[in-house]
């Protein structure tokens, strides 16, 4: 035999080895004798004889896997030994070059990552230094190439994250992002996450980590040069330096500790600060005094007393969010065939109104909405966080005006066109005391209620919902509606052939020309709804006050300098009323707006509404250190701390949030066609039919109309009609019925 194998001709064509010969004929020999055995072989033998067979190859496919890798290993020994002999010096080099390419794909052209260095150059350095230091890790394990190309594709596996999520959406990838992953990749089919490119970064990252086990088993084995107590020291001082660089730049200015805009943070420090910040900054820092004896003494000293009521009557308080609305009119460099917005400037010329200093610019909606709704402070917060996704998933309940009113016996409802569970919105509104919320998988949105670009629902439907929420009460309500008509991102092309109002952006690219375009006319509409809402709320005739407010300025990469009030922080807010109230302009923070408000009708009772009462009654300015300090305090021991200012009670527990107003209906159930048809009330496109508690691929035909295959449903069969949220979780239920099949006669 060994003979015979000297003599065999494939040695003379082939580079492969003996081993991988014997493999070839072991496998020969094995197939052949499994063909024999299974001419005689019934069935079930011929399975496992089959199945013995794929062992087979795939026992040969593997050894020659492995050999393969075996000879990669020994080419790459060369090059990673002197990779490793030369770390210290290489890793420089190195370092700059994944900033840089983590820049890149993060700002999308050269020329920014260009304007970054020159610009920043301190800060560009400062992220060249972290990565450099990071690899000094590697100097702590034999296997240091497996663990160095580790390190280097998990940082541009966030830069390339970021590169992607910025195509799509103004603020930038951080960590509480990673609190968002379940709401991001269940918006299937969304403006945000594309199955198709989820698909590309999973299978690079499994090729990546495929690649890494690779090094791990076959790279280059280093030995230390040096004891490894020295190197774990020397190690240990490279990632205390990183904390110790930071502190000493953010004292020299170089670098910044608080982004109000997110996307401007990261743009001006570069993508691994801002993304570390988001991880290390996160939560609120104890106050140095923190105390009860601190606590209360604030408490005592800002108690406002009793509600009482202007005019000595209960009123409606419905608050509006006006998604990215800018007065632009404003915009210095804008000139407009007309006014835009002229029922706004009416309201804005006859009721209570003035700027507002809101936390974000260009996107963060929820967090100013968090400062509206609680009058606590993102200041206090660290960069890129958004309480609703952390915080206020921890805590039992967080004091909010809805629940402060709760004790006057006012409902609270939530009426917004988007989805229930983004943002973690459904749990927030539950912490903060609402007793209902219709979100859009409540509402029934067709295709047609779309804006132009077929991006975002238009508002329409919310004046209806607003109505019907507050009709569902007896008594007054506080409603808090959330609009999206105006939501960027905004085209960069045109898309309205005769447009209502005429823009251009002087000195700005056509672009950008674009993109104001189709935004003013957005508002021009969002105008008229404005008016529409209003309408709306004089035709049911009860004594109502509204205020409605910009929540950040819309992503057009506005400057200071190139907007009337002087600062991109600040919207506008305005009001109305039916009942003589005053008209008294202030310039506020979307913190304490509400406050203020409430202190004009006579509303008190709140911790922090009679704090941010107290502070504007004695003159204090909003933002201010005394304004601030006392205010961070009550912050931190409602949400962090013993919870001091209740004696250690909760007397603002959450509620069992109900969602949507009224209920989903089956009337009727129908079979023809090869179909079973539901008929019934407040369907929607987000309702989903389950038979016996698993849901069915369901066709949504109208507000009263769906239907299922017959093919999934059998006599007697529970049937139910529930909405669903974004995560596969039911909001809403009908009531259930029995399937009856239809009879058949015989012929």
């Amino acid at each position: 035999m060994g003979e015979d194998r000297k003599k065999d001709p494939r040695i003379a064509k082939s580079s492969e080895s003996i081993e991988d010969l014997k493999d070839e004929d072991q496998l020969k020999e094995d197939r052949q004798a499994l063909e024999a055995l299974n001419q005689k072989a019934s069935g079930k033998e011929k399975l496992a004889k089959g199945l013995k067979t794929l062992g087979l190859y795939l026992r040969y496919a593997f050894k020659k896997i492995g050999r393969g890798a075996d000879q990669l290993g020994e080419k790459m020994a060369g090059p990673d030994q002197y990779f490793n002999d030369h770390a210290i010096l290489l890793h420089i080099p190195l370092s700059i070059l994944v900033v840089f390419i983590i820049e890149l794909v993060s700002r999308h052209s050269f020329a920014g990552v260009f304007q970054f260095m020159t610009r920043h150059t301190i800060a560009f350095l400062y992220n060249c230094l972290v990565v450099y230091l990071i690899y000094s890790v590697t100097f702590l394990v034999r296997r240091r190439s497996a663990l160095r190309v580790l390190i280097t594709g998990v940082l541009l596996l966030l830069g390339v994250i970021n590169g992607i999520l910025l195509l799509s959406r103004v603020s930038p990838f951080g960590f509480t992002d990673f609190t968002m992953i379940s709401d991001l990749l269940t918006m299937k089919s969304s403006k945000y996450v594309s199955g198709a490119l989820t698909a590309v970064v999973l299978l690079g990252v499994v090729l990546f980590l495929i690649y890494v086990v690779f090094l791990f088993f076959k790279g280059q084995k280093q030995k230390g040069k040096r004891p490894f107590w020295m190197r774990l020291v020397a190690v240990a001082l490279c990632i205390a330096a990183i904390p110790g660089s930071t502190v000493f730049l953010q004292k020299q200015h170089e670098l910044s500790s608080y982004f109000g805009n997110l996307a401007q943070g990261y743009s001006d420090y570069g993508f691994l600060y801002g993304f570390g910040n988001s991880i290390f900054g996160r939560g609120m820092s104890k106050p140095w005094n923190y105390s009860d004896k601190s606590v209360k003494k604030i408490t005592s000293s800002t108690n406002m007393g009793k509600t009482v009521w202007i005019n000595g009557k209960k009123v409606n308080v419905v608050v509006v969010l006006l998604e990215s609305f800018l007065d632009p009119t404003e915009v210095k460099y804008l000139s407009m065939s007309k006014d835009p917005i002229p029922y706004f400037h009416s309201l804005e010329s006859n009721y209570s109104s003035g700027y507002l200093e809101v936390p974000v610019v260009g996107a963060g909606t929820c967090n100013t909405e968090f400062e509206m709704l609680t009058g606590m402070s993102m200041q206090f917060f660290g960069p890129g966080e958004y309480p609703q996704k952390t915080i206020l998933k921890k805590v039992q309940s967080v004091e909010s005006y809805a629940s402060d009113l709760k004790k006057l016996g006012i409902k609270s409802h939530v009426v917004h066109n988007n989805g229930a569970n983004f943002y973690s919105r459904k749990n927030a509104f539950s912490k903060m005391g609402f007793d209902t919320f219709t979100s859009k998988e409540m509402l029934d949105i067709t295709k047609k209620e779309y804006n132009p670009i077929k991006t975002w629902p238009t508002d329409d439907i919310l004046i209806d919902s607003t109505k019907q929420a507050m009709d569902s009460t007896k008594g007054k309500d506080f409603v808090y509606t959330i609009t999206v008509a105006t939501h960027g991102n905004y085209p960069d092309y045109k898309v309205f052939a005769n447009p209502d109002v005429k823009v251009k952006a002087k000195g700005k690219d056509q672009a950008l020309d674009y993109k104001w375009e189709y935004y003013v006319n957005m508002l021009y509409r969002e105008d008229q709804w404005i008016k529409n809402y209003i309408s709306m709320l004089k035709s049911r005739k009860e004594p109502t006050l509204v205020i409605m407010f910009g929540d950040h300025v819309p992503s057009m990469d506005l400057t200071n300098q190139e907007v009337k009030s002087g600062d991109i922080f600040k919207t506008k807010y305005i009001t109305w009323n039916n009942f003589g109230m005053k008209k008294e302009d202030m310039n506020l923070a979307s913190y304490d707006l509400l406050a203020e408000m409430f202190d004009r009708l006579g509303v008190h009772g709140g911790t922090v509404m009679n704090y941010h009462q107290k502070m504007l009654q004695d003159g204090a300015q909003y933002g201010s250190l005394s304004y601030m300090r006392g205010l961070k305090m009550l912050q931190y021991d409602l949400l962090y701390g013993k919870r001091y200012a209740y004696n250690g009670k909760n007397p603002y527990p959450a509620t069992n949030i109900k969602m949507g107003i009224n209920d989903v209906k089956i009337d009727r159930v129908y079979t023809y066609d090869n179909r079973v048809h539901l008929f019934g009330e407040n369907f929607t496109r987000w309702s989903k039919v389950f038979v016996n508690g698993k849901q069915i691929s369901t066709k949504y035909k109208s507000g009263q109309h769906l239907s299922i295959s017959v093919d999934d449903v059998r006599q007697g069969d529970k049937i139910q009609v529930n909405q669903m949220g974004s995560g596969d979780d039911v909001l809403r239920s009908s009531n259930k019925v029995t399937y009856s099949a239809p009879t058949v006669s015989a012929q």
